[in-house]
C-alpha cells in the first residue's frame, strides 16, 4: 500500500474545530472564486450512498455498511514534517455525514476500496473539488473525462493562485534541475517543473531530459503508444524541447529520478515559452 496509509487520524478537539472551519472557508472560496466551473464537474452515475464512520488515510473513507471508499481523482499531499497530518482536511469535511457516491465504475480495487467521487448529501460540489480548493490535495491526472478533469484542475489552480494549504510551501513544486530534491522523493507522487532541455526516443520510450547527464538529472518517460494521444490532445512531443512544462507523476529511480507518463494529463505546458 501507498505510505499515505499510514498517516495518523486526527483526534484532537482543536483540529477538528480549525478543520471545519477550513470549510466555511472552502464553501466561500467555491463559490466566489470558482464558481460554477468546479460545480459542474465529476457528475457521473450514482454509485449510492451511506454515512461516514471512519477516515482511514487521506483519500480513504469507511461508511456505516462497512464499505470503504476511495477518492479518485486525486493524490494527498504527503507532509514534509513527522506529527503532520493530512487526514485532518478529510476528516473535517465528511466525519459523521451523509455522502453520494458517483463514477463510471464501482469495481472494488484491489484492496477491496470502491473508486467513487464523493459528495456531501445535498452538495454538488465533490469532496476531491473541496479538498483541492483548500490545498489539501493534488490533482492525480487519472480521470479521463474532460470536464472533469478540468474541474479537478481549476480546483487545485485556485488553491497554488492564492498559496492555500499546502500551497503556501514553495517547495511543493520541485525545481526539474534539483535532481537530488526529487530522488529524496522516490516512491511519492510529486509535482515537478522546468524546461525541456531534449526530446529523444530510444527503442519504445521517449525521453524528455532536463538536463545534459542523463544518467543523473531529472527525466520523464513516455511509451511510444502514447505519441498518438497527445498528438489527439494538440501536444506534439518534439514541440516541448527546449519549453516550460509541469508534469506530476510517482518518482522512480533509474540512476536520476524518472517520472513515467502514462496519461496525457499529467503534462501541462506553462505559460508563455
Amino acid at each position: 500500500m501507498r505510505k499515505w496509509a499510514m498517516f495518523p487520524s486526527v483526534g484532537s478537539r482543536e483540529t477538528q474545530r480549525l478543520g471545519f472551519s477550513a470549510i466555511a472557508l472552502c464553501a466561500l472560496v467555491l463559490e466566489a472564486a470558482t464558481g460554477p466551473a468546479i460545480a459542474a464537474g465529476c457528475s457521473f452515475a450514482p454509485q449510492g450512498e451511506g454515512r461516514v464512520t471512519a477516515v482511514i488515510d487521506a483519500r480513504t473513507l469507511r461508511l456505516e455498511d462497512g464499505r470503504e471508499v476511495s477518492l479518485v481523482g486525486i493524490e494527498p499531499v504527503v507532509p514534509d514534517s513527522p506529527g503532520v497530518s493530512r487526514t485532518a482536511a478529510l476528516s473535517a469535511i465528511t466525519s459523521g455525514r451523509d455522502v453520494t457516491l458517483h463514477g463510471d465504475d464501482d469495481t472494488p480495487d484491489r484492496y477491496g476500496r470502491q473508486p467513487a467521487f464523493v459528495f456531501l448529501a445535498g452538495s454538488g460540489v465533490s469532496v476531491q473539488a473541496m479538498l483541492l480548493t483548500q490545498g489539501d490535495a493534488l490533482v492525480a491526472a487519472t480521470v479521463a473525462e474532460s470536464d472533469c478533469a478540468a474541474t479537478l484542475v481549476a480546483a487545485e489552480a485556485s488553491a497554488r493562485a492564492a498559496k492555500r494549504g499546502t500551497w503556501a510551501n514553495s517547495a511543493v513544486i520541485k525545481n526539474a534541475e534539483s535532481a537530488g530534491d526529487i530522488l529524496a522523493g522516490i516512491g511519492r507522487f510529486m509535482v515537478v517543473e522546468g524546461r525541456v532541455l531534449s526530446v529523444r526516443q530510444a527503442g519504445a520510450t521517449i525521453y524528455l531530459n532536463f538536463g545534459r547527464n542523463w544518467t543523473r538529472d531529472f527525466a520523464v518517460t513516455i511509451p511510444k503508444r502514447m505519441v498518438n494521444a497527445f498528438g489527439a490532445a494538440g501536444i506534439l512531443l518534439k514541440s516541448l524541447e527546449n519549453k516550460r512544462i509541469r508534469v506530476r507523476g510517482w518518482i522512480e529511480a533509474h540512476g536520476g529520478p524518472r517520472i513515467e507518463v502514462l496519461r496525457v494529463g499529467q503534462i501541462e505546458r506553462l505559460g508563455e515559452n
